[in-house]
């Protein structure tokens, strides 16, 4: 060592490269370090959000009948036909009534129905899935009642009652 405080390196050509490839190691590596710790980035990407089809309610169809008729003082379940257009299963959640019951067009004498939907099912417990680009019939038990009101020549109608789904990917 010499009196300044520098290490002195001997050995020749040998020792000199030796320290500096050293030197350049320990440079390369900091910087590499420093490169990593500090560097910045930008870009740009995009995502869109697909708009979910309209889920709707159909009339039923020959085939398709309730498991209990519907007596003034009673009540009866309601079946819904529901048909999911889109790529993927849906979720009846709710169903609410949504306007006036009318008896089908086959019964025209039968103006006072005395038929009330049973309210609004919110939520709909269990609710219920829909198939991806499919349709099903969604029963409500005991969703549709009939009060004394309702006129002798309403016997045999089928009766319309809109309503209104939630529906829930």
């Amino acid at each position: 060592m010499t009196s300044n405080g520098w290490l002195k390196i001997s050995g020749g050509r040998r020792g000199t490269a030796a320290f500096l490839a050293g030197a350049l190691t320990l440079a390369l590596g900091t910087g590499t370090a420093y490169a990593y710790w500090t560097t910045n980035g930008s870009g740009s990407g995009s995502a869109a959000a697909g708009d979910m089809q309209t889920v709707t309610v159909d009339a039923l169809v020959p085939g398709d009948t309730p498991a209990s008729a519907l007596i003034p003082g009673g009540t009866a379940d309601v079946v819904l036909r529901v048909t999911n257009p889109n790529p993927y299963p849906v979720q009846v959640y709710s169903v609410t009534g949504n306007g006036s019951v009318t008896a089908d067009t086959a019964h025209p004498a039968c103006t006072i129905t005395g038929v009330t939907f049973a309210g609004s099912l919110v939520p709909l417990s269990p609710a219920v899935s829909i198939a991806p680009n499919s349709t099903a019939l969604v029963t409500l038990p005991g969703a549709a009642s009939m009060d004394a009101t309702s006129q002798s020549a309403c016997q045999g109608a089928t009766f319309h009652l809109p309503v209104t789904l939630a529906v829930r990917k």
